[in-house]
C-alpha cells in the first residue's frame, strides 16, 4: 500500500513539473540611458519549460508612456521569446519605475509583473532654481549656477526673463558650467519672473524663478 501511495504521489509531482510554463530570465531590469536617449528599452526573455503551449491573455503597462510588445501570442513547449518594454523618456529625469503585467493561461503562473527601472540623468543641474529678494531689499544681483552633464556638451546658454523687471546675465565659467546673475530693477513691488534657460542648438528648456516677496530674504 505504501509503495502505491508513493508512486501515486510521485506521479502527481512529475505531472506538475511537466506542466510548468514560462520561466523568465529576469523580471526586473535597470537601465541607464544617456541624456540624449529618447527611449529606454528592456528585453524580458523567457522560455517555455513545460510540455504544453502557453498563451498570452493580456500584456498591460502601468502608464501611457510605456509600451509592451510580445513576439508571439502562443509559446510552444521548449521555445524561447521575449517581451519588449519601451519607455518614452520625454522630459522626464531621475529614477522612473514602470511595470508590465503579463497574464497567461499557465495555471502555475497566471500573472507575472515585469519591472523596468530607468535612471535618467539630468541634462542641466540648476542651483538654486529659485532666487528671491525681500520687499525693500537692495536690488543686488543673485547668482544661479548651471552645470551640464558630462555627456551633454553645452557651449552657450540662452536665458530670457518673462518680466522686464528682471535682468539675467549669463557667464561661462568653464567645464560646462555657467553663472547666471539675476537682478531686479527695483524691489518695492511684489513681482515675479520665470527664467527660461535653453542650451544652444537644443530643444530642451529648463526653468528657474525670480521673485520679490513680502518677507525679508535669507542672506
Amino acid at each position: 500500500m505504501k509503495t502505491h501511495i508513493f508512486a501515486f504521489t510521485l506521479s502527481i509531482v512529475l505531472c506538475l513539473t511537466a506542466r510548468a510554463g514560462l520561466k523568465w530570465d529576469q523580471t526586473a531590469i535597470e537601465l541607464h540611458p544617456t541624456v540624449t536617449d529618447k527611449q529606454a528599452i528592456g528585453h524580458f526573455k523567457y522560455e517555455n519549460t513545460g510540455d504544453k503551449p502557453v498563451k498570452f491573455k493580456s500584456v498591460k503597462t502601468s502608464c501611457g508612456c510605456t509600451a509592451a510588445q510580445t513576439q508571439k501570442e502562443e509559446v510552444p513547449a521548449g521555445e524561447k521569446g521575449e517581451i519588449t518594454a519601451t519607455f518614452n523618456i520625454g522630459e522626464r529625469t531621475g529614477t522612473q519605475v514602470k511595470t508590465v503585467t503579463v497574464e497567461t493561461d499557465d495555471p502555475a503562473n497566471v500573472t507575472t509583473v515585469l519591472t523596468l527601472k530607468a535612471v535618467i540623468p539630468q541634462q542641466l543641474e540648476i542651483t538654486p532654481t529659485f532666487v528671491f529678494w525681500g520687499q525693500g531689499e537692495a536690488p543686488k544681483p543673485k547668482t544661479i549656477v548651471v552645470r551640464a552633464a558630462k555627456d551633454f556638451p553645452v557651449k552657450h546658454l540662452k536665458v530670457t526673463s518673462s518680466s522686464p523687471d528682471f535682468r539675467a546675465k549669463v557667464e561661462e565659467t568653464g567645464n560646462g558650467q555657467f553663472k547666471i546673475d539675476v537682478q531686479p530693477q527695483e524691489t518695492n513691488r511684489l513681482i515675479a519672473s520665470t527664467l527660461t534657460i535653453q542650451p544652444e542648438d537644443s530643444q530642451k528648456i529648463f526653468y528657474a524663478t525670480a521673485r520679490i516677496t513680502n518677507a525679508r530674504a535669507v542672506q
